[in-house]
């Protein structure tokens, strides 16, 4: 059966046409062939509104926010104001004052833990993490517990990918200060019961943070819905620019976290013998930030609202499911991942192929994927792999990129061969 035959349950309205006008960089060429870009659980591609946005920045409008009384800074400040209001929206949170602009997803899980881990884990505390967890949403946990004297848990996975949720009550008690969960694996694609997980968590007094780095680009998010104490996310994963990101926190529980760098703007008197820090959450953000960044990924963010996050996240359903139907009928293909739940993520092995092989062949045809172990080793280690290769879809892909992605892998394969 080829990719064209496979019939896919899922059904999407999105114009796909329309969606890809916005992303010039998906006209470019990979070795003289036309670009299929399917690695977007590292990097989507820049929409041209985010592109315009941070021009604009760097340009009409560049001055400091915050500073100045003259016109051009008091423009640049309002245009990065602004999009608290746009992420507050997007993620569904009740305040401005609950958004925090940081570099992206890792400085912000950084800040958790290095604020409000340092004040409230201490000896003998338990932090729970997953098996399925992006590094940066396991390395700021293990060093909090190592200088505290605290213990890092972690919830196990099943076969297929799947949070062992059986096993959740065992592993939370009332010694257990935060849960750190991703929404979505970037490794396999499992979308998490983070809900459940959230009303777990709290019934023993714990606190959550929801890795969004992998979903928001993908699914709704609701976070006054979900409860989550602090959910973080990355522009650059939402068709926006490098480097620069949110998160949010509970007003109350940001209101009791001490900064966590110092300098400029998170003040609001300094002396020689101490300061008064900044209201929330300009404590945060200490120095000159990233203000195009910012203004950029609101741009991407208000992009995504326009057509719909769900009508999106459709589509890539309808992807996905083709190119696993698709995958699935080449001979020794083993799909890593396979839970009931997944957002656009194939992560698969082929018997007698390393992943680096096939994603260089690949890239020779124009196909880019990522190879590798997607900066989550132990997952890797859970199914007896050092690397998979993945293919990750975004809203702008098409049907024929899927087919041509599932041909060159053919081909690739007889050149092996």
């Amino acid at each position: 059966m080829s990719a064209s035959t496979v019939q896919s349950p899922h059904r999407s309205s999105l114009d796909v046409d329309g969606f890809r006008e916005h992303f010039p960089g998906l006209a470019g060429r990979v070795h003289g062939r036309p670009l299929v870009y399917l690695d977007n659980a590292a990097t989507s591609q820049r929409a041209k509104e985010a592109i315009e946005a941070v021009r604009l920045m760097q340009t009409e409008l560049c001055a400091n926010v915050h500073r100045g009384v003259h016109e051009r800074s008091a423009q640049a400040s309002a245009r990065f104001e602004a999009v608290r209001e746009i992420v507050r929206r997007f993620i569904g949170a009740a305040s401005e004052r609950e958004i925090i602009f940081t570099r992206g997803t890792t400085e912000a899980i950084n800040l958790v833990a290095q604020s409000w881990g340092r004040r409230n884990v201490g000896p003998g505390d338990e932090v729970l993490i997953t098996h399925l967890e992006h590094h940066s949403n396991i390395v700021p946990w293990q060093m909090l517990t190592e200088e505290k004297g605290a213990t890092l848990r972690v919830l196990p996975v099943d076969d297929r990918g799947q949070l062992r949720m059986d096993l959740l009550d065992a592993h939370l008690s009332r010694a257990t200060k935060l849960v750190a969960v991703n929404h979505v694996s970037n490794a396999l694609g499992t979308i998490n019961p983070v809900d459940e997980l959230v009303r777990a968590a709290h019934a023993v007094g714990a606190r959550v943070l929801v890795d969004g780095a992998q979903a928001a680009s993908h699914l709704p998010v609701d976070v006054s819905a979900m409860d989550a104490d602090f959910y973080a996310f990355s522009a650059h994963k939402v068709y926006g620019p490098t480097g620069v990101g949110a998160l949010y926190g509970k007003l109350d529980l940001l209101e009791s976290m001490p900064p966590w760098q110092g300098g400029g703007d998170m003040i609001k008197e300094v002396r020689l013998d101490r300061s008064v820090y900044n209201d929330v959450p300009y404590r945060f953000e200490a120095g000159t930030p990233n203000i195009e960044g910012v203004v950029g990924m609101g741009a991407a963010l208000e992009l995504v609202e326009s057509f719909g996050i769900e009508s999106l996240g459709a589509h890539e359903d309808t992807l996905l499911a083709l190119a696993t139907s698709a995958i699935t009928e080449i001979p020794g293909v083993r799909i890593v991942g396979t839970a009931e739940r997944k957002a656009s993520v194939l992560s698969f092995l082929i018997d007698g192929f390393h992943a680096h092989d096939l994603g260089t062949l690949l890239d020779g045809q124009g196909v880019a994927i990522r190879t590798g172990h997607h900066c989550a080793m132990p997952v890797m280690e859970r199914f007896g792999t050092t690397a998979t290769a993945r293919a990750s879809f975004a809203a702008y892909n098409t049907m024929s990129e899927v087919e041509t992605f599932i041909r060159a892998t053919h081909k690739a394969l007889a050149m092996l061969r």
